[in-house]
Order: C-alpha cells, then structure tokens, then sequence
C-alpha cells in the first residue's frame, strides 16, 4: 500500500512524514512518500494534503503542479481515502473567502470563511490546545473521545452548508468547525502530527481505513 503525501511548497512537511512513517511502520500500512509527482498522487492507495498558508495560493499551487487533477481522478473515480489536513481541509469546500473568492475541490459541502469569535479576548488566529467535541462517529475516530485534545493553528474556519457532513467541532467563543468527513473523504482543521496521542491514533486509523 502506497499513501502519497502531497509536497506543494505549502509549509514545512518534516514532522507529518515522520508521523505517518511511524505509524505505517507500526500498524504495517505499506510505505509513506512525500511527492511532487502528480502520476504518484494519481495511483496511490491513500492521500494526504497538508498545508500551511492561504487557501488561494495553495489551490493555485495544487493546479499548476498537476496535483489538483490527478487528487480528483484518485477521489472521484477510484474512490482513493483522502485526507487534509489545516488548509488542506479547508480546500475541501466548495469556496474560501481567503483574500478573494477561490473555488475549492468542492467535495465538502461548506465554505471557508474568517473566524469571527463572540468575545473580544478570544484572538485570531486561534491558535493552540482544544478539545474536541464529537459530532458523529467514523471510523478514523476510533478510540477517540469528545474532550480529547488537538493542536490548531488557524484564521479560517469552514462554514458548513451541510451540517451532517461536520464530525467534530471546537468551541472558541462559538462553534469552529474541526473535523469534516463525507465518503472516502475527511478533512482535520488541526494537525494530527502535533496533536500527541490523539493526532497519532487518528493517523493511525486513516491509514488503516477501509470505507
């Protein structure tokens, strides 16, 4: 089994290859490769797409790579489980409102939109420990709890248009959404590879997923 991390130029990926390596190594989930290739993201097994920065740059530098396409062949026609990770999660939507309004792969039925907390003293972006509060079951939460704890770095955050689609959530002076999911796809606004033990199971079950 080949699970294909996406290398964009979107942020420094050293510690979510680490944290994969480990737990394919562990769970015995095949090899874990960071790539530019579109044809490897194209016929891997799994696919991750992390990120750090602003959702037009980032989808424009998924499209111009050849990235973005060959992701959609893997989802839409082999049904491939997919997994994004921060920005990667929020190009799940169908629109971010990040400086301009860019269309996103359109598989999450939300848009990305600044986070807007009710109280003054809560700053964006949110950024640090939260607990997760689940909204439904799925398989990559296994073993994982409302209460347990994730590590966010954000400014945006996706507004669901459907809500059934949203797993998880964080309470930060209102509702931010933290976990989306919709057949082979879920998306984590967190990052999984900072967040501890809790990061480590949810990696562990992705890559153990079997929808």
């Amino acid at each position: 089994m080949l699970t294909a991390i996406i290398d964009y130029e979107s942020g420094n990926l050293h510690s979510a290859e680490k944290a994969f390596q480990r737990m394919a190594a562990e769970t015995g989930a095949g090899k874990v490769v960071v790539t530019t290739d579109p044809e490897t993201v194209a016929h891997a097994d799994r696919i991750v797409l992390p990120g750090d920065g602003a959702f037009p740059a980032c989808a424009a530098a998924l499209r111009q790579s050849g990235c973005f396409q060959a992701m959609v062949e893997a989802v839409e026609t082999r049904a491939v489980p997919f997994l994004g990770i921060c920005v990667g999660m929020q190009l799940l939507a169908r629109k971010g409102y990040e400086y301009q309004e860019t269309d996103g792969l359109g598989w999450i039925d939300g848009e990305v939109r600044r986070i807007v907390p009710s109280e003054p003293a809560f700053k964006v972006p949110h950024m640090g420990w939260n607990d997760l509060v689940l909204d439904a079951a799925h398989p990559v939460l296994s073993g994982v709890s409302t209460g347990d704890h994730a590590y966010f770095v954000h400014s945006y955050q996706m507004d669901m248009t459907d809500p059934a689609q949203r797993v998880a959530h964080v309470d930060y002076a209102g509702d931010v959404t933290a976990i989306v999911a919709r057949d082979t796809v879920i998306g984590l606004q967190f990052h999984p590879e900072k967040s501890a033990a809790t990061g480590l199971r949810m990696i562990a079950n992705f890559l153990g997923w079997k929808p």
